[in-house]
């Protein structure tokens, strides 16, 4: 394919997703309607879309519009890529610019498209981050791509012997200073899936404040890691610690891929269905990296943002009261109850360990931190909750 045609693609599916759809089934059927597409054709492609996605309401302001079209005169404008050479209406480039498309919009850009956010969400991040400086900060590197960061399995390997399978590989690494077993990508991402470092289970994907939230955990006997997912921290604390491990989630289904991950690890976790936790506790230390809006980690699904809606962040932070009171109730008497979430946003974060501790009595919070999003990793907040001896 042409640039161009990538381009008129790319229109095509912004299209289908401004219809509703979301992006990674739009992408998805694309590719398999269009199999003359190339892998770089589809990679090509798809970074337009989620590059478009991640800065949606100023593309729109230079494009004059909000279809795909205009999102993605929008963008190239922001790239500053020469129009004329991509919207020459031949082959199967997209057709030439008309008129209204020449100009740029006048004016001042409202600060929610400036930001890049709903109006509610612009509103939230000027009054729920620390400061409106701090928002403005967050929501302008929301904007751009997120470092590709691989953990190194220590029970595995050292550092410097993944970075030589690494490099072997095709793909050059260098250390991330959020945590000392955290490497970032900065060439061939596309090949650490097919290395024999990742598929021998010496390193595993996985973002640097993640593991730095994992780091930060205290040593314990008896682990619980209560909304596991697809065990990422389970995996992370099997590396660096004997603990007996358990994992849980409330839709096993989440867990699906831990069996053959943790396989591929060398680690030992056995899964929990939700009723034998009780059976299987108490537990020195229970992590709870807890459902959230995901707002630290948007740069990875930038979608999530326009689909947020203030009705379901409250239902969010609801569940998040009634999971932590859940989970504290399997915690063994001294034994930490860790708080996590990879949100930026007070109402999940401080606002939620606050409530528990007015809920709660015989707790008190020990420990947190806040990791603001930024080159090295996502926005994730934790906060370690102590329960005294009766």
């Amino acid at each position: 394919m042409t640039p161009a045609a990538r381009v008129a693609a790319a229109i095509e599916i912004l299209d289908m997703i401004g219809d509703g759809l979301p992006a990674e089934q739009v992408l998805t059927r694309w590719g398999r309607a269009n199999r003359f597409a190339g892998s770089k054709d589809r990679a090509a492609i798809r970074d337009y879309v989620f590059d478009v996605l991640r800065v949606q309401r100023s593309a729109a302001w230079h494009g004059c519009a909000s279809t795909g079209r205009g999102l993605m005169i929008g963008l190239l404008r922001l790239q500053g890529v020469d129009l004329e050479t991509m919207f020459t209406g031949e082959g199967h480039a997209p057709a030439p610019l008309m008129d209204y498309e020449q100009g740029l919009a006048e004016g001042d850009m409202p600060v929610a498209d400036a930001w890049n956010l709903p109006d509610w969400l612009a509103a939230l991040f000027s009054d729920g981050l620390e400061d409106s400086e701090q928002g403005e900060a967050t929501a302008m590197m929301l904007q751009s791509r997120a470092p590709v960061t691989l953990r190194v399995n220590t029970s595995k390997s050292s550092v410097p012997e993944a970075i030589q399978m690494l490099e072997n590989a095709g793909v050059t690494v260098t250390a991330n200073p959020l945590s000392p077993t955290a490497l970032t990508v900065t060439e061939g991402s596309r090949k650490i899936r097919n290395s024999p470092a990742y598929q021998d289970g010496h390193v595993e994907l996985q973002d640097a404040s993640s593991q730095a939230v994992v780091d930060a955990l205290p040593e314990a006997k008896r682990v619980l890691d209560y909304c596991a997912g697809g065990g990422g921290k389970s995996l992370a604390l099997a590396a660096r610690s004997k603990a007996r491990l358990f994992a849980h989630d409330i839709d096993p289904a989440r867990m699906r891929d831990l069996p053959l991950r943790e396989a591929r690890a060398g680690a030992e976790i056995t899964q929990l269905g939700t009723g034998d936790l009780s059976q299987n506790g108490p537990y020195d230390l229970v992590l709870v990296d807890a459902p959230c809006s995901g707002s630290g980690s948007w740069r990875r699904a930038p979608e999530a943002k326009w689909r947020l809606t203030a009705e379901e962040l409250e239902k969010t932070t609801k569940l998040q009261d009634d999971i932590l009171d859940d989970a504290a109730a399997l915690v063994a008497e001294e034994g930490v109850l860790a708080y996590a979430t990879c949100s930026i946003l007070q109402v999940e974060n401080r606002a939620r360990v606050e409530a528990f501790l007015d809920r709660n009595s015989g707790w008190e919070c020990t420990w947190q931190k806040t990791f603001d999003v930024c080159a090295d990793g996502d926005g994730f907040f934790t906060a370690h909750l102590t329960k005294a001896k009766e």
